[in-house]
Formats: structure tokens, sequence, C-alpha cells
């Protein structure tokens, strides 16, 4: 028993006297034999059993149970996204966004199956400031659950809806950090594939958070390529579309395609169906407005290069040859990064539970997480092992403590196609509409495609790939089928 305590004990002359210390660890005795001596110790103490309940105390079990439904903030075919209080444990009272999906739905189809768990270990392994964060994950029987960090300012995409378009100014602020997080992402081997205002958040002081990493491919470093048909088609790279292989050229185009949205109102192609909009990425004619600026025109142009590698971040250079351009030659990277920069809007948010900038379709509803019973069999339950997480940032304060359905862009929207997203993974399960753009202006010439054209499209124009049955097809609105 000696052998368990090391005790430093000083000398009454303190830290610094030469005298030995008035007790070893072989003077150290059970209270057992002290007593079986006839001695009982002097003045007050604390017995304590030595257990593994009460030694070296590990994470707290995490669960469904931890945490008390607010609202919804949105819904999908593969489950719900809510506003969640923490209730117990380490961080009780603190507000999250609770991710709920369901494995039976997932489980159908490998490539979802895949997509969900990469989601869940960028999110671990991927922390910057204009990226939403993880705090825990974990699973029942029927459901995974992802816990992150709250964004009470909602989707740019309702912003972007509420103003028509975004100043130039307004603009270079949220492209700006946008770039900075594909960077990160593309140093990680990350590519994004999925841009656009629906999956971009705003922090409760306006500042950008990337959310949705369920189309994100890795291990796509300089010189890899990767050819998954996916994203949402006005926002796509025309190398996705003709599958001859793509890397991280493709966030540059998307970023290009969100740029032009902010700045005219809709995404650069556009046409009444599927078909004509793919058409238009591959082949179309860029329009550019008159009112935009040189710089802006100049970068629009740079984004849009339908050659990956005379695309504006397609070379070595990444987010480097981006943040050069003369567009942002207002912007201290520094200070952007550190959020020094005060965000262009500032959310008005009454409390940490305020839903003012979600749906209210969604946040009317009753917050019910619905029983799950489905039984799932070990093989199937084999593709979620290791899913449970609790974030580093969790951990340091228990150590510490020990010692939707969003809306319409109609003002914007006239004359459209719906939104074409390309994956079943998604918690924006509505397709908003989009006006084609004014007179063509001359652009590069189209790539030629590399596979032959697909067929002509039925009237009701069916996306290129089918999606894994089950998964319904909204009624209203924009986005894709949740996940």
């Amino acid at each position: 028993m000696a052998a368990v305590f090391d005790l430093d004990l000083e000398t009454e002359e303190g830290s610094e006297g030469e005298g030995e210390p008035e007790f070893s660890p072989a003077d150290v005795c059970p209270l057992a034999e002290l007593r079986a001596a006839g001695l009982e110790p002097v003045g007050h103490y604390e017995e304590v059993e030595l257990t593994e309940t009460s030694v070296n105390l590990g994470p707290e079990h995490i669960g469904p149970h931890c945490f008390e439904l607010l609202r919804v903030l949105g819904k999908g075919g593969y489950g719900k996204v809510f506003q969640v209080r923490k209730v117990q444990g380490t961080n009780s009272g603190k507000i999250y966004a609770m991710k709920v999906l369901r494995k039976a739905k997932i489980v159908r189809n490998a490539k979802d199956t895949a997509h969900t768990r990469a989601e869940r270990n960028i999110l671990e392994s991927v922390k910057h400031p204009f990226i939403v964060e993880l705090a825990y994950a974990f699973q029942t029987g029927g459901k995974l659950y992802l816990i992150l960090e709250c964004l009470s300012g909602g989707e740019l995409f309702t912003h972007l809806e509420r103003e028509g378009i975004f100043l130039e100014d307004t603009a270079c602020f949220y492209l700006a950090e946008i770039t900075l997080a594909l960077g990160h992402l593309h140093s990680q081997g990350i590519i994004y594939r999925d841009l656009k205002p629906e999956n971009i958040m705003l922090n409760s002081q306006g500042h950008i958070k990337l959310t949705d990493f369920g189309l994100c491919k890795e291990s796509i470093h300089e010189g890899a390529v990767t050819h998954t048909f996916c994203g949402t088609i006005e926002y796509m790279a025309p190398e996705i579309l003709v599958r001859s292989g793509h890397n991280r050229a493709v966030d540059w185009w998307s970023l290009g395609a969100l740029m032009y949205d902010m700045l005219t109102g809709s995404p650069p192609f556009t046409a009444e169906n599927r078909k004509k909009t793919m058409d238009k990425i591959i082949k179309g004619k860029l329009a550019l407005p008159p009112y935009l600026t040189p710089d802006a025109r100049d970068l629009v142009k740079k984004f849009l290069k339908r050659n990956p590698s005379q695309r504006i971040g397609g070379g070595p250079g990444d987010a480097a040859d981006v943040q050069r351009h003369p567009f942002f030659r207002h912007i201290n990277w520094d200070d952007l990064l550190a959020r020094r920069v005060d965000p262009p809007f500032r959310p008005c948010l009454q409390s940490e539970e305020d839903v003012s900038q979600f749906d209210t379709h969604f946040t009317r509803q009753t917050p019910v997480d619905s029983p799950d019973d489905t039984a799932l069999s070990e093989s199937a339950n084999q593709a979620f092992l290791g899913f449970t997480y609790v974030a580093p940032s969790v951990l340091d304060s228990i150590k510490e403590g020990f010692s939707f359905q969003p809306k319409l862009r109609s003002p914007r929207r006239l004359n459209s196609s719906p939104r074409t997203p390309i994956s079943p993974l998604k918690f924006s399960p509505f397709e908003g509409f989009r006006p084609s753009p004014g007179p063509p202006e001359p652009m590069e010439p189209p790539l030629p495609p590399l596979l032959p054209p697909p067929p002509p499209p039925s009237s009701t124009a069916p996306l290129p790939i089918r999606p894994p049955s089950g998964t319904k097809k909204s009624k209203r609105g924009r986005g894709r089928p949740g996940r």
C-alpha cells in the first residue's frame, strides 16, 4: 500500500529547508492498520474508498437523455435538426443544434453510409473559425446523433433572399471568410463539393460557418481526382457534369457561382429544367451585368473558367492565389481569420435560444424525437462502429470540473428552374426557383463532353442519377431531400 503514495512534504521552514521530510512513503499506513494498532486519527478527516468510479473519472455518458428539445430547425427524409439545451453533466444549460439521422434509411445505400461516416470524421478532425464545430456524437439502436454548435444567425440564403443582392463590400467579406474555410479544408485533403447559400450559416455575431459535410471527399491531395456525380446543379463545376474527374478546383467554381449569385440575384447558369441548366454550365455564355466593378468582373470570370487548370485557385497555390486577387485588396487576412473584422450584418437576437432567423414553418412545430424501434442486424450496425465522440474542449471542461424548411427566394426568382441537388443526404429538402440570366456575354469555349450526351429529358426532367428508394420528393421550396 505504501507504494501507492508518493508524498513530498515540506519541512516547517518551507520548501527551501535543508532537513529531511518528516514522513517517507514507508511511514504512510492505511487507516485500518492505524486502528489495529490502537491509534485513531486526530482532527477532521474523510475516508474515501478508491474504486474505478472515484479515481480517473472518464467522460460522461452522453445520450438523448442529456438534452432537452426546444425547437425544430429543419426536417428531411433522413431525420431532423433540433435546437436543444444540455440538461446534465458538463456544459449543462448550453444551447446546441442536434442533428438526428435514422440508421435504417442510411444503411439502404452504401454511399449514404460512407457519406455519413465521412461527415462525422471530418467534423471531428477539422477545426477552423469558419467551420461548424462538433461537440458530441453518439448513437442509439436506431439513430445517429450529431451535437453541433447552434448557429443562431440562420442561413446566408435567408439574408440573401431578404436583401435581393449584396453590395460588393458585403459580398467581399463573406467570400473572404469562405475562401479561408475552403483553403483550410483543401490543406487537409478535403474537397467540399456543395457550396451554396443554404449550406453557409451565420453565428450570433454574423461570421460565416460552413455546415453540412455530407458530400465532402477526403484524401484528395495534389494530383488526385474523384468521379462522384454529386452537388447542387446550379453550383456544380462542368468537370463534374461531364464526369471527367475532379479535384479541389470544383470548390472555386462553386465560389464563383456563389459570388455571381450574391451580386446579381441568381447563379450564372439556370434554365427551365435540369438538362438545359447542365447544358448551359457546360457550354453556355456568361452574362455579366454592367454595374459590376472591373475587379468583381475579373474575379467571376477567373472562377468560372471551364478548364480547372486555368481556374483561379485551381493551381498549386489554391486559396493563396484567390486571396491575392485585387477584389480582396482591402482584406487584412490575419484580422479576418482572428474574427477581428466586424461583419456587415449582425443578427438581432434576444437570447441564446432565439430562433427568429429560422423558418417558422419548422420552429412552430412541436419538437419530438420520435421513437425508433427499428432493429438493425449486427452486420448493419458494424457500419457505425466508432461513431461516438466527445470534443476535446468538452473533455477539458470535464477535467477542470473534477479538479429547416427555408423560405423561397421569391423576390429574386422569376421564371426559373428548380435548384437541382444530386444527393439524398441533406436537411434542406425543398427546391427553390431561379431566374434565367440576361443577354449573354461571350465566354471561353465549352469543355468537350467526355461521355456521350445524356438522353433527352422526359417532361419531368428526371435526375441524372436515381436517388435511393424511400426518398420522397418534396412539394415545396428549394434544397434537396433531407438526410
